[in-house]
Parts: C-alpha cells; structure tokens; sequence
C-alpha cells in the first residue's frame, strides 16, 4: 500500500482566497475526490495545511491533518512535512488543485519505480509532474536540506532527487487517462471544467 499526501497550503489569490480543494466540481470538493480516490490504494492520507481548521470540519477523523515544519517554504515544505510522516515507504503526493487523481495511475507509477530510483513522476506534454508522483520516505533527508539551504523550487527538487519518469504511452497502454495531471491554476479554469461536464452531461 502506499500513503498518500495531499498539499493544501498556499494563499489561493487566483481563486479570491479560496482554498482550492474546497472548490466544487461535480457536486463534489476536489478534496472529496482525492480522498475518495486515494482511499483506494493507500492505507493513509495525510493533509499538509497552513489552515486546519476548515479541514477538521471537512474529513473524517482518520484523515491526518498538519502543517509545514518549514511554514512559508512552498510546495517543497509540504512535501517534507508530508514525507517525514509517511509511514508506508512509497509516498503519491498529490496537489489540492488536481481534479482528476488517478490511483490507477498512482499504482503504475509505483509498479515502474526502478530500483534506487528515489521518485517516479508522469512526463508528459514534455514535462515532470512531480504533484502527481510517487517518492520514497527516504527522500524527506534531501527535501530538508534543500529547505534549509533557502531553497523552494521545484526545479532545485528534480536535480536533487535520483528519479525517472514514467511516459504518456505507458499510462494509454494500461487505459489510463492522462487527464490525472490536470490542475485549477485559477478561477477561469474552475468554469472552464464546470462548462465542459455540464456539456458532457
């Protein structure tokens, strides 16, 4: 099994303050759908937030709920604090703002993870997504002292880790969308995809 980490932190000017995984798309939270998603296929699910209190209302109490150690820091922060938790070795972390998780994927990505490979990310559209990748526990050591040494990009992450990648076709292979790596940068995407569902429906 894997735990699953979801980064919920961040001020979410783009959507007038409101905290992405609260934003609702097909009568559901975007939160309640990686829940529901990741329940599948990881054994725990821990929520890294500058702001608990609306999610202690929201999610049961076997939901994990806790802030950055390094608060202020960015995605990376959340990556640590979510690691240094984990009990399970592999580790899908997952941004609040992806609508369309995908265990299956989550599980492939995993299933792919080369041996010393310390990440497995999609790479698709010519690109890493590391907000939809797998980690080992063991990485939170490096994350820390990316953190320490002022660092808060994800790009600093990628030529850190010892990872791989996982391509496109592999996932079309196994009958998986690659619509997993979408993601609600602002308020115009949220309507965009209510538009499109609607339509759909």
């Amino acid at each position: 099994m894997l735990s699953g980490v979801i980064l919920a932190g961040g001020s979410h000017h783009a959507t007038n303050g409101e905290n992405r995984a609260f934003l609702v798309l097909d009568g559901e939270t975007l939160l309640e759908r990686q829940i529901r998603e990741m329940s599948s296929c990881c054994s725990e699910i821990t929520i890294v937030t500058n702001d608990p209190r609306p999610f202690l209302r929201a999610v049961d109490r076997e939901i994990r709920i806790i802030t950055d150690s390094y608060a202020g820091k960015g995605m990376l922060s959340g990556i640590h604090a979510g690691l240094s938790l984990s009990k399970n070795r592999h580790v899908w972390i997952l941004g609040c703002h992806m609508p369309f998780p995908s265990a299956d994927a989550a599980l492939l990505l995993a299933a792919q993870k080369p041996e010393g490979a310390e990440a497995v990310m999609p790479w698709i559209n010519s690109s890493a997504h590391p907000l939809h990748g797998i980690y080992d526990r063991s990485c939170v050591d490096k994350v820390g002292t990316l953190l320490d040494g002022g660092s808060m990009k994800v790009s600093a992450l990628l030529h850190t880790l010892q990872w791989s990648e996982v391509y496109e076709p592999v996932f079309t292979e196994h009958g998986i969308s690659s619509r997993f790596i979408e993601s609600i940068h602002d308020a115009q995407d949220h309507e965009r995809l209510i538009t499109q569902i609607s339509q759909c429906g």
